[in-house]
């Protein structure tokens, strides 16, 4: 029997969406040797009947605890959070208080903070990726909330804080009640915090079923990430939706027992999207694959990201493209799951040129499209998928 990773209430018996021959992770890219016995793997994912949360039945990927951000330095990400940094700041007051990003990467996001007037501090389970934030300067140590009880730093460590920081770490968790407890106890009584999550009401409202990957156990909506926050403890004071496709939520410790939980979440069952946009999706691919060999074009795809790998796993398209480009160093040289494409910088264009480029990066799309245009050439296709359709920009 499976039970609900926030709730603890059993699942359903019958899932609500089957996701076959999916990457088993999105992080362990395998390389020229690990290539050779890499598959793909069944998802199965559920709703839960009592608080509605929507996740997968599986294990954690083993790098949970870790957060690695291939984009976080990208310009669009690098302006989102000044601004969401600038309006929590500014509207309730925070200047000179002590925050902690918990998950902070190699201190990606923690940089663009120290513009702003804050004591700042970051704790990240990766040793390798702490080493980096601290070459950079930050005050980062080496931890994971594992017990709702625990003291972050230990005993002799910083102390409490004012704001925490979680961005895209939450839908990963096994168990994100037990972080938020430890989140809980760690803040002073009046402290405050900023947390974003993937959107399910994005994922399903554009039928974009290649958002699902097994690294995120659970896909929040706004009505389930609040009722998760208010029964560990926070009243969430803003909520909106971020970069098209991602919830953020401005919320306040209150004292434990006088939390008010809506215990609403809206249908109990799935709208047919994630079917129907796999089957859009799956045949958009194959009239374009078609085309372009009718037209003796070929075909490059740009994102090393978990919807190009799945795209890539449940479509011709892992059989039809020349390879696949990503900025990201640590990704180039090695193949995407399932398809084995090979990953490539953007350098390598110019010594393999497609004729036509498909984007399949949803938030970093215009930014792609601009380098493209600007260091590939005008006669150079660009291709962009767009929820469950293939769109040309121009």
């Amino acid at each position: 029997m499976k039970y609900c990773i926030a709730c603890r209430s059993k699942l359903p018996a019958k899932p609500v969406f089957k996701l076959e021959n999916a990457p088993a992770s999105a992080q362990n890219i395998p390389d020229a040797r690990e290539v050779q016995d890499d598959k793909g793997m069944d998802l199965f994912l559920y709703q839960c009947g009592q608080c509605g949360l929507v996740q997968f039945d599986c294990q954690p990927v083993d790098y949970y605890r870790d957060v690695i951000r291939a984009g976080g330095l990208s310009v669009t990400m690098t302006n989102l959070r000044r601004s969401q940094y600038r309006h929590l700041i500014d509207t309730y007051h925070l200047e000179g208080k002590r925050f902690l990003e918990v998950g902070c990467g190699g201190g990606e996001f923690l940089k663009v903070l120290t513009e702003f007037p804050a004591e700042i501090y970051g704790m990240e389970h990766r040793p390798d990726l702490v080493a980096k934030a601290r070459k950079a300067g930050l005050q980062v140590w080496e931890e994971f909330p594992e017990t709702a009880d625990q003291v972050f730093g230990g005993k002799e460590g910083p102390g409490s804080f004012d704001v925490f920081l979680s961005f895209n770490f939450l839908e990963h968790q096994p168990r994100p009640d037990v972080m938020l407890q430890a989140i809980y106890h760690n803040l002073t009584e009046d402290g405050m915090g900023l947390i974003t999550v993937p959107a399910l009401e994005y994922i399903l409202e554009q039928g974009s079923y290649y958002e699902l990957l097994r690294d995120h156990l659970a896909y929040y909506s706004f009505d389930t990430l609040r009722q998760l926050l208010e029964r560990n403890g926070f009243a969430v004071l803003e909520e909106e939706m971020v970069n098209r496709d991602t919830i953020s939520a401005i919320v306040k410790k209150v004292p434990l027992g006088e939390q008010v939980i809506n215990t609403a979440f809206g249908e109990k069952t799935f709208p047919g999207s994630l079917a129907e946009g796999y089957e859009t999706t799956a045949k958009e691919m194959e009239e374009l694959v078609k085309r372009l060999e009718r037209e003796n074009r070929t075909l490059a795809v740009w994102g090393a990201s978990h919807q190009g790998f799945t795209l890539a796993a449940t479509t011709v398209l892992g059989e039809a493209a020349e390879y696949m480009i990503d900025s990201a160093p640590f990704k180039q040289g090695r193949f995407a799951p399932v398809s084995h494409l090979q990953i490539v910088a953007p350098e390598h264009f110019f010594r393999n040129p497609a004729d036509v480029i498909l984007i399949v990066a949803p938030g970093y799309t215009d930014e792609i499209a601009g380098i493209i245009r600007r260091e590939f050439g005008k006669e150079t296709g660009i291709l962009a998928i767009r929820t469950s359709h293939v769109e040309e920009l121009h």
